[in-house]
């Protein structure tokens, strides 16, 4: 249980960042993880509402970080 909480609180995070990084957009890579997460949740690997809530802060964190790393990227002054 132990390595799905870590999992839960460092991978959905790490995804969002990722496929920003990969599509340039924040939206795109909340969007294409939000669908990863649905896809694990609807084939049995989530089992627990606290895994789920601990994925969505998770996303919450990862989706900041991408949206300031997209605005940076932006604006290099900023």
């Amino acid at each position: 249980m132990i390595d799905k909480i870590l999992s839960a609180l460092l991978l959905p995070g790490l995804l969002v960042l990722f496929f920003t990084r990969v599509t340039y957009h924040h939206i795109v890579g909340l969007v294409l993880t939000v669908a990863l997460i649905a896809a694990s949740v609807y084939a049995g690997y989530t089992h627990t509402w606290e895994l789920i809530i601990i994925d969505a802060a998770s996303l919450t964190v990862g989706f900041y970080f991408a949206k300031k790393m997209i605005k940076k990227k932006k604006d290099p002054n900023a």
